[in-house]
């Protein structure tokens, strides 16, 4: 219900065009730099090290 009355509230009043753009070149950003990692890989530095883990008994 919550939700229906967000829509609602959204249809009425929606975003201004710069907020559109704005959330469409964030998305934008994340999906390059997705595109990226994909394509390029991580640098060394960035990649996590597994350290072993210790029992201790």
């Amino acid at each position: 219900m919550r939700w229906m009355l967000r829509a609602k509230r959204w249809a009425q009043h929606p975003p201004s065009a710069k907020r559109v753009k704005l959330v469409f070149a964030i998305i934008a950003a994340c999906l390059a730099l997705y595109a990226v990692e994909k394509t390029i890989g991580l640098p060394d530095w960035m990649q996590m090290e597994r350290t072993p883990k210790i029992r201790l008994q």
